[in-house]
């Protein structure tokens, strides 16, 4: 891109918009209101045989956020500065 920097910015709001992220983010979300509901609520509504499905399902959704977001910082989105010529990308048909 410039010199300017304008570049990074656009790096910056591609990995905002990563879809990884945002599964990520939502299974944050969840997870923590699972894992809240499953310490809060008494046992006789928040168990289902002998087990805390809030909890534990909460606890899952958490974990896999958590590999999303591993798998985010691990392999980034790669933007490309321009677009090629040779190719389709923001060709008119």
């Amino acid at each position: 891109m410039s010199a300017n920097g304008s570049g990074g910015e656009r790096r910056q709001s591609a990995k905002a918009f990563d879809i990884r992220t945002v599964i990520a983010l939502l299974f944050v979300i969840y997870g923590a209101v699972l894992v809240v509901m499953g310490l809060v609520l008494p046992p006789e509504e928040a168990h289902r045989d002998g087990v805390n499905l809030n909890l534990w399902s909460g606890l899952g959704m958490l974990a896999f956020s958590g590999l999303m977001g591993g798998w985010v910082l691990l392999r980034p989105l790669k933007v490309p500065d321009q677009v090629d010529k040779h190719t389709d990308a923001g060709s008119q048909r």
